[in-house]
């Protein structure tokens, strides 16, 4: 299947990242130590993104509540908040992470998201039958920490405004530490910051990740309608090129 996503690397960074693609498939690593050393293949942006969401855990430590992921994708940032959880706050049960997504892209487009070629419906999209593997990748982390017993990371799968809906139906009890927005397009992003404003509480910490972003002009307008930029202090990651947050006060 084609997935569409999107790049900012240039034609020679393309070449380098396949010839490292390829060294990557030929690793003479063995079996039983490759995944302990999967940090030979991290690139320096990918972990600079580790190193952001770091940043952020430090911050909602004292702060009582959940954690959400809008627009999940194929999880890594699930698995890293997870990782975060079990070594700064490993006996924090009440500490759940939730992801929402389609799993299948972007479901509609509003004329607030721009013309950029990338912005198109199915856009983003995984594997089919993607969150079935994910859900047991997150199954095995929890094995790996603290109080296993106790569940603690939860996938949401379809049309966000309508299952955080549903899942905030259903948890009454919901405080918000920490929401990370990754859906790159308007009309979700409006509308679940719109929803979570009741459950967010002084120190609570919202996280983007297209902000000031050409080609996804649609996360910041629908910030900028929904929280009013004039109303938060927007702050970025010194080790991140785009990803930004503000504390709610």
């Amino acid at each position: 299947m084609s997935i569409t996503i999107k790049t900012l690397a240039s034609t020679s960074e393309k070449e380098n990242r396949q010839a490292f693609f390829e060294l990557y498939k030929k690793s003479p690593v063995t079996d039983s130590e490759l995944l302990a050393n999967v940090g030979l293949y991290q690139k320096r942006q990918d972990f600079s993104k580790q190193l952001f969401f770091h940043e952020i855990y430090q911050q909602i430590l004292s702060v009582h509540g959940v954690i959400m992921e809008f627009g999940t994708r194929w999880g890594q940032n699930l698995v890293t908040l997870h990782n975060l959880r079990s070594i700064l706050e490993p006996f924090n049960y009440s500490r759940r992470i939730v992801g929402f997504d389609t799993f299948a892209g972007f479901e509609s487009i509003n004329t607030k998201d721009g013309a950029h070629e990338i912005i198109k419906e199915g856009a983003f999209s995984v594997t089919t039958g993607y969150e079935t593997y994910l859900e047991k990748l997150l199954a095995y982390h929890e094995t790996e920490a603290p109080l296993p017993h106790i569940k603690k990371n939860f996938l949401v799968k379809g049309n966000a405004i309508d299952k955080l809906q549903e899942y905030l139906r259903q948890h009454p009890e919901t405080i918000i530490a920490f929401a990370y927005f990754d859906f790159d397009i308007y009309e979700p992003t409006f509308r679940c910051l719109e929803l979570i404003r009741p459950y967010l509480t002084k120190g609570t910490v919202i996280g983007f990740d297209e902000l000031n972003d050409p080609q996804f002009p649609g996360e910041t307008i629908a910030v900028r309608e929904a929280l009013g930029l004039c109303n938060i202090s927007i702050k970025r990651n010194r080790y991140s090129g785009i990803q930004s947050y503000c504390i709610i006060e």
